[in-house]
């Protein structure tokens, strides 16, 4: 069902008539985020402050007056149940009380020192238990704790290559923006300004190709893998069964490093899917939804690389080496970390979490079969999103295929002018501790009503 065809079974409701309608209907009730996106073009790249922000559907951003729980309300006084959850990043439910109180507290005693914290011991010790690997170091965002673990991966193997999977996504890491075509290592189609071409640092592989894998890491030139346990950008995509079994194997045949990115994925519980599914990475990372929003993020190790990596650095060098940041560790960013793994993202809070998932992805399967639209939906832990194909895909190149951009606008806006706000990248929702059935049913509605439109 693509943008550029009719979506009605007689071709009488064009995708571009429901577009045009929803386009107005925005416009008119949100006339103060207008006049505030038309100001912002003056002074903002795009009238937005990250360009990114440009891709909401409608023809402007909406401008957010207040963020609670799982709801938002907007400049024109319009709630919204929201599924977007800042793309994960506010995962824990939006201003949690606990983190607003650690926030609060720290704030008065001081943000930042260049100094440790009794917090930095309390979740380092938190995160171990989590995820298993013994070591953490910190950053402000994963981007950065991707890329700190790329370069100390280089460093302690003397190995000058990455190997990633095609459409993965790891921030705004260079090497990860790759992509395969006819064989060959390319710049992925977005990629700004790439520093060098990707094929001298990056190896691509599809999801689930082991053979492809095997092949890749054969000439022993790879530090690292570094990979999300499943593909959750471009639409979830689950690993084989054995595909992980095998994937630590052949790295560790190699002595190749490998690095799990659980920043999305630790929509599967407390310790992600490291933990759920009984990983043996040599590196985790994550990000985006362990401070309850405020900037912040981690990366640990094994106790074994951690003392690889302690012994190859001179002390005399451990502040110019291309990893840190003078803000990174800072006191606020720990204690928020501290109060929202302690007591918000909690394993309570999943065991209320998955099972919202799971309505969520009945209602969508439901609408999908009423209205017989070729569509189908998966779910990872509290995370679950519908993909426009009616095979589930093996790996990245699969699900990008299943992909819309018109489509994918129309339902989002459809859901917004309805108070559902879903990740304007794709078509994920995801649930927070604060999320309520009713929240999952009012989605329900807005997507069936979205699918018998498109149907009929």
């Amino acid at each position: 069902m693509k943008s550029d065809t009719g979506v009605s079974g007689d071709g009488s409701t064009s995708l571009a008539t429901l577009t045009r309608r929803e386009e107005e209907c925005f416009a008119r009730e949100h006339p103060r985020s207008r006049t505030l996106a038309e100001r912002a073009k003056e002074h903002l790249l795009a009238g937005v402050p990250m360009h990114w922000m440009a891709k909401w559907p409608g023809g402007f951003p909406l401008f957010v007056a207040e963020a609670r729980g799982s709801r938002f309300t907007d400049v024109d006084g319009h709630e919204y149940v929201d599924f977007c959850l800042g793309d994960t990043g506010a995962m824990s439910g939006h201003a949690p009380e606990a983190t607003l109180r650690a926030i609060a507290e720290q704030a008065a005693r001081g943000i930042t020192t260049m100094l440790p914290t009794e917090d930095a011991l309390a979740v380092s010790e938190e995160l171990t238990r989590r995820f298993g690997v013994t070591r953490w170091q910190f950053a402000l965002t994963a981007t950065d704790a991707n890329r700190f673990s790329i370069r100390l991966a280089r460093h302690v193997t003397g190995r000058p290559k990455v190997l990633v999977f095609n459409w993965c996504y790891h921030g705004s890491v260079d090497e990860s923006f790759a992509t395969l075509e006819a064989g060959q290592v390319v710049p992925r189609r977005g990629n700004l300004g790439p520093p060098v071409p990707p094929s001298e640092t990056t190896k691509v592989v599809e999801w689930n190709d082991l053979d492809g894998l095997e092949a890749a890491l054969a000439p022993g030139d790879v530090a690292l893998v570094l990979t999300e346990p499943a593909l959750t950008n471009v639409g979830i995509v689950h690993p084989d069964p054995g595909f992980h079994d095998a994937l630590r194997g052949l790295t560790r045949d190699t002595g190749t490093l490998l690095a799990i990115d659980e920043t999305h994925t630790i929509c599967c519980g407390p310790g992600g899917f490291t933990k759920a599914h009984g990983l043996e990475p040599d590196v985790v990372t994550i990000g985006k939804p362990i401070a309850g929003g405020i900037p912040a993020a981690a990366y640990g190790f094994t106790g074994a690389l951690a003392d690889r990596i302690a012994d190859s650095i001179e002390l005399e060098e451990v502040d110019v080496g291309g990893v840190g940041g003078t803000l990174a560790a800072n006191a606020l960013s720990l204690a928020a970390m501290r109060a929202t793994l302690d007591e918000v993202l909690t394993d309570e809070a999943f065991d209320r979490m998955i099972p919202l998932a799971e309505r969520w992805t009945t209602g969508v399967e439901e609408a999908i079969a009423e209205t017989g639209v070729p569509w189908h939906v998966t779910r990872l832990g509290c995370r679950a999103e519908y993909l426009f194909g009616p095979d589930r895909p093996r790996n990245g190149t699969e699900a990008h295929a299943a992909g819309d951009f018109g489509l994918e606008r129309y339902m989002h806006l459809h859901a917004l002018n309805r108070g559902v706000l879903l990740t304007p990248f794709h078509n994920m929702a995801l649930m927070s501790p604060a999320t309520t059935d009713a929240d999952v049913d009012r989605h329900t509605e807005v997507f069936a009503e979205a699918a018998r439109e498109l149907a009929s």
